[in-house]
């Protein structure tokens, strides 16, 4: 089972392109986030990030943990749009403490080690409903994302500012790349 990740600043292009690697048949999770914000502005909630970022972050830490578990159970590969570590970038940018538990889920609930980053792209951003942050904030998260993922030991594989089906091209070669590259190590471990 392969797990991986595209994440990057908001309006960056990673739900177009999941949707795209979901049209050439692959496994796909939604951006957990956009869905509870719609579910919470539904039920007139304050676990929304602009009034409770801490719960905010729970209900997303739970339903990221689900969408783990379904994908093991489905077994094969899976493209996350975000994932655990989205979680901690965002509070800390939100200067909200980072409870350890989050850190353990990470551990848990394991992910590939190469992470595909959406960088911020002025020429596609555009605010809406669940996406209300400036472009200089959306820079400003995209950093926080890339340093915490790298602090937590992942590789950052940054997308190509391009058209979709460039960007689904280019995750197929690198998946590609990655299992020639996986095949031959295995050759040199006999």
């Amino acid at each position: 089972m392969s797990y991986y990740l595209i994440s990057g600043g908001p309006g960056a292009g990673k739900s177009t392109l999941l949707a795209a690697l979901a049209q050439q048949g692959y496994a796909c999770a939604p951006e957990v986030s956009r869905e509870l914000i719609q579910e919470q502005v539904a039920l007139s909630s304050d676990l929304v990030p602009w009034q409770n970022l801490a719960g905010f972050a729970e209900l997303a830490l739970a339903r990221m943990k689900a969408q783990h578990e379904q994908a093991r159970q489905r077994g094969g590969t899976t493209f996350f749009d975000r994932g655990i570590p989205d979680i901690i970038a965002y509070l800390e940018v939100g200067g909200v403490p980072v409870a350890d538990a989050y850190y353990h889920a990470v551990q848990q609930h394991s992910y590939h080690k190469e992470v595909l980053m959406a960088p911020p792209w002025p020429a596609i951003y555009a605010n809406d409903a669940e996406r209300w942050q400036t472009f200089a904030e959306a820079v400003q998260l995209y950093k926080a994302l890339c340093s915490t993922y790298e602090r937590l030991g992942f590789q950052l594989i940054e997308l190509p500012l391009t058209s979709v089906a460039n960007r689904v091209d280019f995750v197929q070669e690198w998946l590609s790349a990655g299992q020639v590259l996986k095949v031959n190590q295995d050759k040199h471990l006999l």
